[in-house]
């Protein structure tokens, strides 16, 4: 009997302390009145126009993310901007620097040890773009050639995948950043740039001369976007989720993507045209943290 009962204290015990241990970002948000909201600063979903301004879908989603928060708190919240980059987002999530990022991370199930995620607002095809003097179309005509793609990115991994199942040789280069690794294909030190189409979309439109550069090719992996959030705050999650419930079901999250997808927009008023795809469509219509690999990734 006393054996059972220093079990069963011995599991309460460490049951309670695990609940401890569980992060409460929104009391935390709370006291400070205001929100960590880590961004990015050359995401086709989120980008810089300078002087501390941040745009962009996801940018302007969690601000609205925010403004829910701040009715469900009781408190006006200021935004508080962090660049974050690839390399940098999951460990400034786990160090508490930033409260939630939506930015352009793919949900995967290796992230999801580190990390938790809302749900799925975007679905990404990764694709490349290339010179269109290259005569690139297919990853097939990669071989011999330099390949840029971002550090810290699934399409790193995408790519040397493809590259063993293609049965093809190519040089990799990566940039620190988006920006630095489309500039990598802009100055000819790369023959094409693998990334996240709306990415490539992105950074074509703010260049010098974006007809001088296509998106080609098949689509190499379907990537589910979402916000990334601290590990265990459920109460967080939840009310980060029903934001984007309420912005899918009145129809602002449909209108905002049009606004930054299907109109022009700044620095350069260059229209992307790019419709919701069918993944993204069906992500709004049932709401899901569902990582890449449910998406038949291999």
């Amino acid at each position: 009997m006393k054996k059972q009962l220093l079990a069963f204290s011995i599991l309460a015990f460490a049951a309670g302390a695990v609940m401890a241990q569980a992060p409460d970002t929104l009391a935390k948000i709370k006291e400070r009145g205001a929100v960590n909201l880590g961004v990015r600063d050359s995401s086709g979903l989120g980008f810089t126009l300078g002087g501390g301004k941040y745009v962009g879908f996801h940018t302007e989603m969690a601000e609205r993310i925010i403004g829910d928060l701040s009715k469900d708190l009781g408190v006006p919240l200021k935004t508080n901007y962090q660049v974050i980059t690839s390399q940098n987002r999951i460990p400034l999530i786990q160090n508490g620097t930033i409260d939630f990022e939506c930015g352009s991370t793919t949900n995967n199930t290796a992230r999801q040890k580190d990390v938790d995620f809302a749900y799925t607002t975007y679905v990404e095809e990764v694709r490349m773009a290339v010179n269109t003097k290259s005569g690139i179309k297919s990853i097939k005509d990669l071989n011999g050639k330099t390949v840029a793609t971002t550090t810290g990115t699934t399409s790193v991994q995408t790519l040397r995948k493809n590259e063993r199942a293609q049965g093809i040789d190519f040089k990799t280069v990566q940039g620190k950043d988006h920006a630095d690794s489309f500039l990598l294909l802009e100055a000819g030190r790369a023959d094409a740039f693998v990334m996240d189409g709306s990415i490539l979309a992105a950074n074509i439109a703010k260049a010098k001369n974006p007809k001088d550069f296509a998106i080609v090719g098949e689509v190499l992996s379907v990537e589910p976007i979402a916000c990334m959030l601290p590990k265990g705050d459920a109460k967080l999650k939840k009310a980060v989720d029903d934001s984007i419930v309420r912005q899918i079901k009145d129809g602002s999250l449909a209108k905002l993507y049009d606004k930054w997808f299907m109109q022009p927009i700044p620095p350069n008023n260059v229209n992307l045209n790019m419709p919701a795809s069918e993944g993204t469509k069906n992500a709004w219509a049932h709401p899901n943290d569902k990582p890449m690999e449910d998406y038949g990734n291999k």
